[in-house]
């Protein structure tokens, strides 16, 4: 029993913890429920309930009917086509709902443990692999308890109601054991049967997906288990999701423990999250209350608690987990067959170190193995601006092809034209530190880069060069630049074809904000695609990081001057420095920072004061859709930062010497380079 005693003390564990997130979440949970008595049927973000509507649409799972009934002449905006959407997919359900159904219940196995000489179920496990089973950590703890586990298939009842005959395999740790605590999860290999087939291939598995969409707040979540070990159970469509935390959802579904490593499907049978306990009802205290209103001892046993929500694990945020550890080759092989829409086939290849934070959201391409050939960067003079002191330019996209030594002039003549202005000296392009990444990061876009796919493409405008991405998150920034730009409700939804719905949106975003700035829609698709490509990808983001890397004083005074997309790399690289590096100023021109998809993404999390940073100084033009979220400071707050909005040369409101050029933005630089 002392197996069975210390999984039921970490599952309390969790549930205490699921309490304290509970109650500190009480206040967005009362707006919830006041829209729900107000009539709002999905009391979601307007980013979630649109990722949740094109998902839908992209796998067909709402009926041509329902769907042309939404996008109907009486429809109006956007959001309102989006929301019918996902109440079409709730009202009626297709027959398929019900095999699918059962095709996902396969996957679903009993975990039990052999504890001197007994058997003792322990909880529900769900294959998102061939052979990788997911759980709770506090379930399977470690290896060593993991190899005294069994799992069971087919521990269910048949057509018929009569038992089913199970099929037990044991686990096999030691090929494969990933798991976290704070997350509460444990990937295993699970060993084949005497045929040697992989379990996924006899029972099937569960294809996990990184990308938003797959539940929003009202709809329901469906859990197929074994509570208290016995046979399977299925909690289905009586119940809704009630809130949704940076790493866990919160919903109604009824269970009981041995729920916990159950899947937690929308209903379309994609899994959402990792079932781990139930939430338990506490006074203001944080102390836990039983079912008759009083405090909860630990002798009163799990039964007595009292339980107002369930949560689980989102899987988005296990799968970000998975891409950030440091794993061999071998490891990443085994992650890599958890499919596409994991977004870990990219990371098969090639261990990395472990990130200072959980890295984003990825997409499936190709792993950079060498470094293209050409110019690489180029280091500044070492007696420069007093020895102790650097200054280094950190250019952004496009420049693939281009002379380093070129750009970094074309930077300096922009900052003395600036220096000059503010009274001070000029500087010598040979004492400036200049990073290249540009051909790197052309290479690593490869055929999903931004050169528009086609003529045929290209005539249709640069949203049809540059579509949706699986991810959303290009579109996601494309909206929020064009909301932040006060982009009116669309009102020409019902001329639209459906297939072309997203499409068309997004083309009128960015046409939108072409119209509000002096940028062309073709530079801001192609900015912004490839700000959603660093941001997704892991390999990008390595390879942009690593090539920097290579080009910086490794110790003294920094001051880092960073341009566009080099302005979200700038901040990335602050959790990679050399200690020994003082960052005296950071300067930031034409940045898409103050975006919330931009900087929810960055290695360090935003919107916070950048580590170790002693003044941040960022440059604006009101003109300039690349920074159409400044000024930054209503974002990352004033304390953290000073913005300077300037006015550049029309036709110009991006370049980075017209940034440079401006008093404003080049005194700061020269005050720390030339001291008085």
């Amino acid at each position: 029993m002392a197996m069975v005693d210390s999984v039921r003390g970490a599952l309390q564990e969790q549930s205490q913890a699921a309490a304290r997130r509970y109650q500190d979440t009480s206040t967005q949970r009362s707006a919830v429920t006041q829209q729900l008595d107000e009539g709002v049927k999905f009391p979601d973000s307007r980013e979630a309930i649109a990722a949740r509507a094109r998902r839908l649409l992209d796998r067909g799972a709402v009926p041509p009917a329902a769907v042309v009934t939404a996008a109907g002449p009486a429809t109006s905006d956007t959001e309102s086509v989006y929301e019918r959407v996902i109440g079409a997919s709730m009202d009626l359900q297709a027959w398929s709902f019900l095999p699918r159904g059962v095709r996902a219940a396969g996957t679903v196995a009993r975990i039990t443990v052999r504890d001197q000489g007994r058997e003792l179920p322990l909880g529900t496990g769900f294959l998102v692999s061939p052979g990788l089973l997911m759980t709770n950590h506090h379930v399977l703890p470690d290896e060593a308890f993991a190899t005294q586990c069994f799992v069971e298939f087919n521990a269910q009842v048949t057509i018929d109601n009569t038992p089913d005959q199970p099929v037990r395999l044991d686990l096999d740790p030691r090929a494969f054991y990933v798991a976290d605590e704070r997350l509460d999860f444990a990937l295993v290999q699970v060993a084949p049967g005497a045929d040697g087939i992989p379990p996924g291939e006899r029972f099937g598995w569960n294809r996990l997906s990184i990308q938003l969409g797959t539940l929003v707040i009202g709809e329901p979540a469906n859990v197929i288990g074994h509570p208290l070990g016995h046979l399977k159970e299925i909690a289905i469509r009586n119940n809704a999701l009630q809130l949704r935390l940076d790493d866990f959802l919160h919903y109604g579904t009824d269970t009981q423990p041995g729920n916990s490593g159950s899947p937690v499907f929308n209903d379309q049978w994609e899994v959402a999250a990792l079932h781990h306990c139930g939430v338990p009802a506490s006074d203001e205290q944080g102390r836990l209350l039983r079912k008759d209103g009083h405090l909860w001892q630990p002798g009163d046993g799990d039964d007595a608690l009292a339980y107002v929500a369930n949560e689980g694990i989102r899987i988005s945020s296990i799968l970000k987990h998975l891409t950030a550890l440091p794993l061999d080759p071998t490891q990443r092989t085994v992650l890599a067959q958890m499919g596409p829409e994991s977004r870990l086939l990219e990371t098969a290849a090639t261990p990395r170190p472990a990130p200072a934070a959980a890295q984003p959201h990825v997409i499936t391409a190709p792993v950079i193995t060498e470094r293209t050939s050409g110019p690489s960067g180029l280091p500044g003079s070492k007696d420069a601006f007093g020895e102790s002191r650097h200054l280094v330019f950190l250019h952004g996209r496009s420049q693939q092809g281009k002379d380093p030594e070129m750009l970094r002039r074309q930077w300096c003549a922009g900052l003395n034209a600036g220096l000059t202005r503010a009274g001070d000296t000029p500087i010598i392009p040979t004492n400036v530190w200049f990073p290249f990444y540009g051909d790197v990061l052309a290479q690593a876009l490869g055929p999903h880069g931004t050169t528009p796919r086609s003529p045929e493409a290209a005539a249709g405008g640069a949203a049809q060069a540059y579509p949706p991405t699986p991810t959303g998150t290009y579109e996601q920034l494309v909206s929020e630049a064009a909301d932040k730009a006060a982009m009116p409700p669309d009102g020409h939804m019902a001329a639209e074809g459906l297939g072309d719905l997203l499409t068309s949106t997004l083309q009128r975003q960015l046409s939108w904000l072409a119209a509000k700035t002096d940028v062309d829609e073709w530079f801001i698709a192609a900015t912004l695609r490839d700000v959603a490509a660093y941001l997704d990808r892991a390999d990008v983001r390595d390879a942009v990081l690593d090539c920097v890397l290579e080009t910086m004083p490794a110790s003294g005074e920094l001051v880092l001057v960073s341009h566009s997309l080099g302005t979200v790399v700038a901040m990335d690289l602050l959790t990679r420095l050399a200690p020994e590096l003082d960052l005296t100023l950071i300067v930031t021109a034409g940045s898409p920072l103050g975006l919330d998809t931009v900087f929810n993404r960055l290695l360090t999390r935003g919107p916070q004061r950048p580590p170790r940073v002693r003044r941040w100084l960022n440059a604006w033009c009101p003109t300039d859709a690349v920074a159409t979220g400044c000024p930054l400071a209503d974002s990352w707050g004033h304390d953290a930062l000073t913005d300077v909005a300037v006015t550049n040369a029309r036709g110009r409101a991006h370049s980075i010497d017209e940034y440079l050029a401006h008093p404003e933005a080049a005194a700061p630089i020269g005050q720390v380079i030339h001291p008085a």
